[in-house]
């Protein structure tokens, strides 16, 4: 990893951001191809889903629909193991979605004048399960529960088909999708997954979801900025990131572990560790070159390590590391501080907090209750994490009585004559005229 040394400058937000600069012509060809490919599908339905996997992922004449009896086989050779530990994060993951559903609110503006806050679930989701360089059952949890949490009646979850498997879904992520009771599943992966969800494919019995949620790589996350305004989505979760803010005491195995911990998703993740402290930086250093040569996935991990997007930043002073830190706004931020807990309000711009030397980001990903689907690219500055919110709609419901009416009257028709539109302001005087009056029932006044 290279060290990125700041100290002594006075860099603003877009300095801080320019230092450890983020793919960004990379999401630029992803953003072209996956409109293509989404576009493809909208367009020719299964026939493009089948030449894509014959594409991308050497799969032809497979199931792009997953018969009952695959996921049911699937269920019943689980690991006994893997079954137990999904099983206790989904206990884990509902309990924490549960929070997120906001009871509905009533406001009385006035005597006969209500306004009730509720908040509707979407009637269909569509999940997606990524399945390239590695095998996510942790993220149909992720998915799947906030959306029942939520209410939602109808979900659909699309994985890739595997080679090594026939052409079918990994079975981990089929006895996953069983324990949570989701039997429509399809066997399409990548961008054309994501218009498919959209869009629909008559010829599978598809129909279009509200909402498409899931991580994925950044022609994933693409593909949801193609769909924008078709259908709902999360945030784009596109190569993971973490950036962590240690200071001078934190342990630097520990940090060189959890940056290997992510780099080794893909080669464009992102790893930055922030830190006052020459030594420290000096000690992760040696740390990450000792653990990345001994790591299963040493190969992608180097490649991660050593790109432009991963680096030691050296910074003047706490205050300095958390500015650099809200500017970048990581997917997961890890704090290893002496006094994290005490500090964490001030990191304000991240899809996830990890406090204190143990709480890593791995738990996060499979077992701590929270959800593992986060904002990249530096959108944690406007974006959340998936959550029950996700599939579900704030909406108002306003009732007024006629006295309630009455007592708004002039003001609704000075406000519809200031704007010109004064048939605003007729629709209401409509309302107190002895014809509607006595039509209603209401007295007149």
């Amino acid at each position: 990893m290279r060290t990125i040394d700041l100290r002594g400058q006075k860099l603003s937000p877009a300095g801080m951001l320019a230092a450890v600069p983020r793919a960004t012509q990379a999401r630029a060809e992803a953003l072209e191809a996956a409109a293509r490919i989404v576009e493809d599908v909208r367009a020719r339905g299964v026939e493009a889903l089948r030449e894509q996997a014959a594409q991308f992922d050497r799969v032809e004449d497979h199931a792009l629909r997953v018969p009952d009896e695959q996921i049911a086989e699937a269920a019943a050779s689980v690991d006994p193991a893997v079954r137990a530990a999904l099983e206790e994060a989904i206990v884990r993951v509902r309990q924490a979605s549960t929070a997120q559903v906001p009871a509905a609110q009533t406001t009385q503006i006035g005597p006969g004048a209500r306004i009730v806050q509720r908040w509707q679930p979407v009637n269909r989701a569509g999940v997606y399960i990524p399945g390239g360089k590695a095998v996510y059952p942790s993220s149909v949890v992720m998915n799947v529960v906030p959306a029942q949490v939520a209410g939602v009646q109808a979900i659909a979850l699309a994985s890739p088909p595997q080679a090594a498997f026939d052409g079918r879904v990994h079975p981990t992520i089929l006895a996953a999708a069983s324990l949570l009771g989701i039997d429509e599943v399809y066997a399409i992966g990548g961008a054309g997954a994501i218009g498919a969800l959209a869009h629909g494919v008559d010829e599978l019995g598809l129909d279009p979801v509200d909402v498409v949620s899931g991580p994925g790589n950044n022609y994933v996350a693409s593909a949801k900025r193609a769909v924008a305004g078709v259908v709902g989505t999360d945030s784009e979760a596109g190569a993971t990131e973490i950036l962590i803010v240690a200071d001078a005491d934190a342990d630097a195995r520990l940090i060189a572990a959890d940056l290997i911990s992510q780099a080794e998703h893909d080669e464009q993740a992102s790893a930055v560790l922030v830190t006052d402290s020459p030594a420290l930086a000096e000690r992760v250093t040696v740390a990450v070159t000792d653990l990345a040569a001994r790591t299963h996935h040493r190969e992608r991990v180097a490649a991660a390590l050593d790109g432009p997007q991963s680096a030691i930043v050296l910074v003047d002073d706490a205050d300095t590391a958390v500015a650099f830190s809200n500017a970048y706004a990581p997917e997961h931020l890890e704090l290893h501080l002496a006094d994290a807990a005490a500090v964490a309000e001030r990191f304000t711009s991240a899809g996830a907090v990890f406090v204190g030397a143990h709480t890593p980001v791995s738990l996060g990903d499979y077992m701590a209750g929270s959800n593992h689907v986060l904002p990249t690219g530096g959108q944690a500055r406007y974006a959340s994490g998936l959550g029950a919110y996700t599939f579900l709609r704030p909406q108002q419901v306003i009732e007024y009585d006629r006295d309630a009416l009455a007592q708004v009257r002039e003001r609704v028709v000075t406000l519809a004559n200031a704007e010109v539109l004064p048939a605003h302001g007729d629709a209401v005087e409509a309302r107190f005229s002895e014809d509607t009056a006595s039509s209603t029932g209401d007295r007149v006044r």
